[in-house]
């Protein structure tokens, strides 16, 4: 009179790996939308305000005023 509820091994496998997927899809899509911005005007070489050594570890130190006379 019942109609038989066992369940094939191909649909209880859809069924277990359906969730799962759409949980790691669900968890990539929080990580990529809580990511900080790239800033790429930082990052192009010779953008203005930028010297030509940044980014290479080397740093030219910065002169001392010149409008003072040596004592």
């Amino acid at each position: 009179m019942y109609p038989n509820s066992v369940l094939s091994v191909w649909q209880l496998t859809i069924m277990a790996v359906v969730p799962v997927v759409l949980l790691f899809a669900w968890l990539i899509a929080i990580y990529v939308a809580a990511r900080e911005p790239v800033r790429r005007d930082l990052t192009v070489a010779g953008s203005p305000g930028e010297s030509v050594t940044a980014g290479t570890g080397s740093r030219v130190p910065e002169q001392p005023p010149t409008d003072r006379k040596a004592a």
